[in-house]
């Protein structure tokens, strides 16, 4: 497998430029993933790794080597696209095999590494099907067989699972989290799906608007996000975010609540809660008060959208069932110690 290194990579086309410095090392065997919204470069960023855009500016190296100028077919990676581009008339062990086949590979080698990744994949009893005969999973699994077969230094998946419905994503999901454990190979994963990003990824890089805004593991992300942006990315459903005020030690929010906090270091603009670091409690005893708006019950958790006095909008997750309904009053009580301070440009500012 390889070792990636990214060093100042930019990305323009003419005037426009849309990365920016983008620094990231992916060791040998790691599990690397990029989220971010719609149009923050990250599957440009893949495509310059795959020799599929030309990189403006920076560096590429693989395994040391400065790959920049490479074309794709020598950069021995593999790439596993959105579309599953399986040719239709071609039976599964052709499809798989096929580029092995424009490359002059011996037949009894292609069946060989064929068999190996049908097999790998749980494709070994479905090799003779056309593709029209395959679920959409088994489709997906096909096209990952197309890049196993010609054993890359690395694989480059880009949002492999956004056309399957929800059931098959967490299949495949699963699929990939095992494929990786048994082949250890070096992957680099593009998605919007933080669901997918936070159960897959080793560590996570997450960009917004061409920047890697942090780098990390998915639970050092999830507790210590770097900015607003990180904080509300990160986690599902998304954090609360109050306007507040530093007060010496204390952070005062716009109903006058005092909340303590540890390694303040500037002036606060911003608190923000995750809705699972809210607590349900006794009005005369609740950091806030207010009534609920929405109840949502999805069985294991209760989310419960609530209008709170003073100020606004505030969303609660609690585990299991709350015999709450529409209209009615509660206190909410705030976990301090799971509380994220912002400043005014949004970055996280306690420890």
């Amino acid at each position: 497998m390889a070792r990636l290194e990214l060093r100042d990579i930019g990305k323009s086309y003419g005037t426009m430029e849309v990365l920016r410095d983008i620094n990231l090392s992916v060791a040998d065997g790691e599990f690397i993933v990029l989220v971010g919204p719609s149009g923050c470069g990250k599957s440009t960023l893949l495509r310059m790794i795959a020799g599929l855009e030309p990189i403006t500016h920076g560096e590429l190296l693989i395994d040391g080597r400065r790959m920049n100028d490479a074309a794709p077919r020598d950069r021995d990676i593999a790439m596993v696209f959105q579309s599953y581009a399986l040719y239709p008339h071609m039976d599964v062990a052709r499809n798989m095999g096929f580029s092995m086949e424009i490359r002059g590979a011996r037949a009894e080698e292609r069946r060989s590494k064929v068999a190996a990744a049908a097999k790998t994949l749980g494709l070994d009893v479905l090799t003779e099907r056309l593709p029209k005969a395959l679920s959409g999973g088994q489709r997906q699994r096909v096209a990952m067989g197309r890049a196993i077969v010609r054993d890359p230094q690395a694989f480059l998946f880009d949002e492999p699972l956004s056309n399957l419905d929800a059931a098959l994503r967490v299949e495949m999901r699963l699929e990939i989290a095992r494929l990786h454990h048994r082949l250890g190979a070096t992957m680099v994963y593009v998605t919007h799906d933080q669901v997918e990003a936070l159960t897959l990824a080793d560590r996570i890089v997450v960009m917004n608007g061409g920047i890697v805004q942090q780098v990390g593991t998915p639970l050092e992300l999830y507790d210590t996000p770097a900015n607003r942006f990180v904080a509300q990315f990160i986690g599902s459903p998304t954090m609360n975010v109050l306007p507040a005020s530093r007060e010496g030690g204390d952070v005062r929010l716009s109903n006058g609540a005092l909340i303590s906090l540890e390694g303040l270091e500037g002036p606060v603009a911003e608190l923000g809660i995750r809705p699972e670091h809210l607590d349900l409690a006794d009005p005369d005893n609740a950091t806030f008060t207010g009534s609920a708006d929405v109840v949502e019950h999805l069985g294991s958790d209760t989310n419960i959208y609530a209008q709170i006095d003073g100020i606004g909008p505030l969303m609660v997750r609690q585990h299991g069932h709350v015999a709450l309904r529409a209209g009615d009053r509660l206190g909410i009580v705030v976990q301090p110690e799971r509380v994220h301070a912002f400043d005014a440009t949004g970055a996280r500012i306690n420890s």
